[in-house]
């Protein structure tokens, strides 16, 4: 039992951890050395698939890297759960970010809550930068204190 318990807290803790690292590799890198992948996200084109989402592809080879090791190598060691965590992580940013905030596929379209209007707001300061200098809120799940309190005061 403590053996699984352990598991669970790998992925919760993976978790987690990938908020931090989407905030440093969307600083860092895409509005650094890869620039021009992350260009189009910001500059909008009439495609649907954006050269942004080679992110993903990025994000999830990583994965599998994590979930090979993990599996064959180390016999379902922790490598494996730390791929089911950035898995989860890869999952829920598609569902926020691509769904939830850029309405790329239309579902959730009228949702009013609370922290997702919060959530929106921080993103929509983001993209107010159309450069890769002078940005902010570059993580996904966390928002700054001062756009909960603004959801607060325009909520409908």
């Amino acid at each position: 039992m403590i053996h699984v318990l352990s598991n669970i807290g790998i992925v919760v803790l993976t978790f987690c951890l990938m908020e931090c690292v989407t905030w440093l590799t969307h600083k860092y890198i895409m509005h650094g050395l890869l620039w021009i992948l992350h260009d189009d996200h910001h500059n909008k084109t009439a495609h649907f698939f954006e050269k942004n989402d080679y992110f993903f592809v990025i994000f999830a080879t990583i994965s599998m890297c994590f979930y090979f090791v993990g599996t064959f190598v180390a016999d379902f060691g922790f490598m494996f759960y730390i791929g089911i965590g950035i898995t989860l992580y890869g999952f829920a940013y598609f569902m926020v970010h691509d769904i939830l905030i850029h309405q790329r596929f239309k579902f959730f379209s009228r949702t009013n809550n609370f922290y997702f209007r919060a959530l929106r707001k921080a993103h929509k300061m983001h993209h107010k930068h159309l450069g890769k200098e002078q940005g902010e809120c570059f993580g996904m799940l966390y928002v700054p204190m001062k756009y909960f309190r603004e959801a607060w005061r325009t909520k409908k």
